[in-house]
C-alpha cells in the first residue's frame, strides 16, 4: 500500500498555490480598494449604497470568513436578483454542517458557479468552500487578489508533460489536505474549463489527479474526499456566443486562440448577462456509490465507472427549463416537448436566440444548431429524447 500524500506536505508546500491566510486579508483588500476600476464596480454592483461607505467596511475586514459574510454574500445576492429571475436550489439540507466536502461541479459560469455556491452554503448553516482559480485568470495583482481573498486555490493550466504531473501532485494534495487536515470543503470543475457544448461529462484525469495523493485502496482514496456532484442550471446560459466560437474553432482542428482579456470579458458577460432562473443542486455524497465503481475489475474501469456516476447524479439533479426543451425540439424540427413551454417563452427564446447569433457573420446555419445543442444536451443526457 502506497502512503497518502497529503500526509507527507505541511501548509509550506503550498505556498504557491493556497489562498491567503486571514493575517493576509486585510492588507490584500486594502491593496484592492485602491484600484480605481474598483470603485466602477462598486457603482455598478451597489448603485443604492454610498461607495465610500462600502471602502471604509471593507478596510476594515481582516479574515475571509468575514469578507464573504460581509462582502460577496451581498454582493452575490445582488448580482443574482439584477440578471435572473431567482436562484433555487436542493439538496443542501441533507448535508451535515461541519462536514468538509470535495463539491465535483458541472461548469457554465466563470465566476457565478462557485461564487452562488458560498452564498447557498452560508445561507444552508454551512461554512463556505474554498474554490479552485485557473492560472489563466490570474493576469495581475488585482485579479489576485481578489480571488485570494476569496478563499481561491490556483490551478495551473498549460506547461510541458512534467510539470502538468508536478502540478497535479501538488493540487491532488493539495485538495486532500484541505478536505482531510483543514476539514475545509472545497469546489472544483468536473472538467479543464466551463462546458461549451451543454454536455456536463467528468473527465476521467480530473479523478485520476483526485486519487495521487490518495492509498492504493481505490474505495478508502476516493471516501476521504467526501466527493458531492453539484448541478447548476441556468434558464440562459452565460456567454453563450463565447462558447460558440471555442466549438467551431475545436471542431475545425483549429486551437482556439482568445483575444486579449477575452477571459476578463467572459467574467463579466456572466456576470451582468441576463440569466432567467438559475437552480443549484447538490446531489447525494458519493460515498455511497463507491462500491459499484470499486467493484470494476481494473483502476481504469473504476475510474470510468466513477465517472459516469457523478454524470448521471449531474443529469438527474440538473433542472430543465422551458429553454431546453425548446431547444430540443427546434433541434429535432419536432414539438415532442411542446406542453413543457407555452408561446410566450418560446417567442422570448427565438428573441434571444437570433440576439446571440448576431454576433456572427455571414451563413450562421452551423452557429445556430450548436447554440440549440448546448439547450438540448441536458435533455437527451436525462434520457429524455430517446
Amino acid at each position: 500500500m502506497t502512503i497518502n500524500a497529503s500526509k507527507m506536505y505541511k501548509e509550506k508546500d503550498f505556498e504557491d498555490i493556497r489562498p491567503y491566510f486571514d493575517e493576509e486579508i486585510n492588507p490584500a483588500l486594502n491593496r484592492i480598494i485602491q484600484v480605481p476600476e474598483f470603485g466602477k464596480i462598486l457603482e455598478f454592483l451597489f448603485p443604492d449604497r454610498d461607495k465610500n461607505r462600502i471602502i471604509e467596511e471593507l478596510s476594515q475586514i481582516f479574515t475571509a470568513l468575514d469578507f464573504q459574510k460581509r462582502f460577496m454574500h451581498p454582493l452575490v445576492n445582488s448580482i443574482v436578483k439584477k440578471t435572473s429571475k431567482g436562484l433555487t436550489t436542493s439538496g443542501f439540507d441533507h448535508l451535515i454542517p461541519g462536514t468538509p466536502y470535495l463539491f465535483v461541479a458541472n461548469h457554465r459560469d466563470i465566476v457565478l458557479d462557485s461564487a452562488m455556491l458560498q452564498v447557498v452554503l452560508l445561507d444552508h448553516g454551512h461554512e463556505t468552500s474554498e474554490i479552485t482559480f485557473g492560472s489563466n485568470l490570474m493576469t495581475n495583482q488585482f485579479i489576485i487578489d481578489l480571488g485570494k481573498v476569496n478563499r481561491m486555490f490556483k490551478v495551473y493550466r498549460g506547461g510541458n508533460r512534467m510539470e502538468l504531473f508536478r502540478n497535479s501532485q501538488i493540487l491532488s494534495a493539495y485538495i486532500r489536505y484541505t478536505i482531510t487536515h483543514k476539514r475545509t470543503s472545497a469546489w472544483i470543475a468536473q472538467r479543464n474549463g466551463r462546458t461549451k457544448d451543454g454536455n456536463d461529462k467528468t473527465e476521467s484525469g480530473l479523478l485520476k489527479m483526485f486519487n495521487i495523493s490518495g492509498t492504493s485502496d481505490f474505495r478508502e482514496s476516493f471516501e476521504e474526499l467526501n466527493i458531492v456532484p453539484l448541478a447548476v442550471s441556468y434558464e440562459y446560459e452565460p456567454c453563450c456566443a463565447f462558447k460558440i466560437k471555442e466549438i467551431i474553432s475545436a471542431a475545425k482542428g483549429i486551437p482556439y486562440q482568445k483575444e486579449p482579456q477575452e477571459d476578463l470579458m467572459s467574467i463579466i458577460t456572466g456576470i451582468t448577462q441576463q440569466k432567467g432562473r438559475i437552480h443549484l443542486a447538490a446531489c447525494a455524497p458519493l460515498n455511497q456509490l463507491l462500491p459499484e465503481a470499486d467493484a470494476m475489475m481494473n483502476f481504469n474501469d473504476k475510474i470510468n465507472k466513477l465517472s459516469a456516476l457523478i454524470d448521471d447524479s449531474v443529469y438527474t439533479s440538473y433542472r430543465l427549463w422551458p429553454t431546453n426543451y425548446i431547444g430540443c425540439d427546434l433541434l429535432s424540427r419536432s414539438r415532442k416537448f411542446a406542453r413543457h413551454y407555452s408561446p410566450v417563452e418560446e417567442e422570448e427564446f427565438m428573441t434571444y436566440m437570433n440576439k446571440e447569433l448576431s454576433v456572427f457573420t455571414g451563413d450562421t446555419t452551423l452557429h445556430k444548431e450548436l447554440l440549440l445543442k448546448i439547450y438540448a444536451t441536458p435533455v437527451i443526457n436525462a434520457g429524455l429524447a430517446d
